[in-house]
């Protein structure tokens, strides 16, 4: 278990960012960012801020754990967008900046004056990274959307779940997800052309086309053959054995034995020669068209031992397996533990909180997780002082009018 890092900078030390996106396609970009060491500036409406501060089914006096990993690396400052005096100090500090993220529905930041004309011609060098449902054009740019949505016109939906059930969501916010990691890969994109050519450019990141793009060949196979992946449970067809088995204690484990090499080490642990010979599994392809059949064998087998003992044999084999994690068996992971993939962190009102550290990591400049989520405000006097130079009486009066 380690602690918060100190403040040493990352790849992205330099970069300012102004995230003025809430809930967690806007943020979780901004999260990536910050963990890689942009300076993250988050606007955040004055009395309310995001609404992520209040989400989570584990709260603790009405304080979010996932607020502590999403608002993590940010600074918070709280700014009217709706009014006139709130629009100019966004543009204020967006003429400083290198990137702004924001997930509003398209439109949304042009009627307050913060379009791209507008923002670009104030700071030609801005990346102005876009989230949203359906992208800045075409027929359902304005509609409404959300992550599951995404997940559902993106192809995603109707893949999940068992052939004889209606679709099922993963319990995370993937489509959202989804779109803030393209939205950061198409800022550092958008940074490296700048550097380039001094011009900065507009990110626009689609709910549904980030899912989209994750579908492997589903369009391919459908448009040139006519074929419609379905559900399929916790399988992929023609992939087999490569499923969750039941074990003698009860536990399930995941067994990837599919590759044709990796089911001859798998048939020389269950003792089962005589399988790798046989034609009807012999071969990948006649694997999968005799799928259910060699599935039932690994599970007669699995069934007989204990789940550690099985997990002890096919790794010294080199079988890919392992079991399903909680987070109770993440955090016990003694591989978890020595790779820091869960740090400690203090945050305010909650103590320690266990979290995910840095993804990817850099051998050189690794990110770091610096801070936790901050409260409403909490830099708002320092940015508005330091970063636009507003005296203390301007910022008391901003914040008697409700501006801030």
């Amino acid at each position: 278990m380690t602690e918060v890092a100190p403040s040493t900078g990352g790849p992205l030390s330099g970069l300012r960012v102004i995230e003025m996106g809430t809930l967690i396609a806007g943020p979780f970009c901004g999260q990536l960012l910050g963990d890689l060491g942009a300076e993250i500036i988050k606007v955040e409406p004055p009395g309310t801020g995001d609404p992520m501060r209040q989400w989570g089914q584990a709260l603790r006096d009405g304080r979010s754990y996932w607020w502590s990993v999403i608002g993590r690396n940010k600074k918070s400052v709280t700014l009217n967008l709706r009014e006139e005096a709130g629009q100019a100090i966004a543009r204020d500090l967006i003429a400083k900046s290198d990137i702004l993220i924001e997930n509003f529905r398209p439109g949304t930041l042009e009627r307050w004056g913060l379009g791209w004309e507008v923002l670009n011609a104030l700071n030609p060098g801005l990346i102005m990274v876009r989230v949203s449902g359906y992208g800045q054009d075409g027929p359902y740019a304005r509609r409404a959307s959300f992550g599951a949505i995404g997940e559902a016109m993106g192809g995603l939906r109707y893949l999940a779940g068992d052939p004889d059930r209606p679709p099922v969501r993963a319990g995370l916010s993937i489509g959202d997800s989804l779109a803030a990691t393209f939205a950061a890969f198409g800022a550092l994109a958008a940074l490296r052309e700048r550097d380039r050519t001094g011009r900065g450019q507009v990110v626009d990141s689609a709910l549904y086309e980030a899912v989209l793009a994750m579908t492997e060949s589903v369009v391919a196979e459908y448009a040139g053959e006519g074929y419609q992946r379905q559900r399929s449970g916790p399988i992929l067809p023609g992939v087999a054995p490569s499923n969750v088995y039941p074990c003698a204690d009860g536990t399930d484990i995941l067994i990837a034995g599919n590759q044709d090499t990796v089911f001859a080490r798998l048939c020389t642990v269950m003792d089962r020669l005589d399988l790798a010979e046989d034609p009807r599994f012999s071969t990948h392809q006649a694997r999968g068209e005799h799928q259910s059949e060699i599935d039932a064998i690994v599970a007669a087998w699995t069934a007989k031992r204990p789940a550690a003992e099985i997990l002890a044999d096919l790794d010294e084999a080199g079988v890919p397996a392992g079991r399903i994690y909680t987070a109770s068996d993440m955090l016990d992971d003694p591989h978890f533990i020595a790779r820091k993939a869960i740090i400690a962190a203090e945050a305010s009102g909650l103590g320690t909180v266990r979290m995910q550290g840095v993804v990817p990591r850099l051998s050189e400049t690794p990110g770091a997780v610096r801070t936790t989520g901050p409260s409403l405000g909490e830099h708002t006097d320092d940015v508005f002082r330091n970063l636009l130079q507003l005296q203390a009486d301007d910022i008391e009066r901003l914040r008697s009018k409700g501006t801030i």
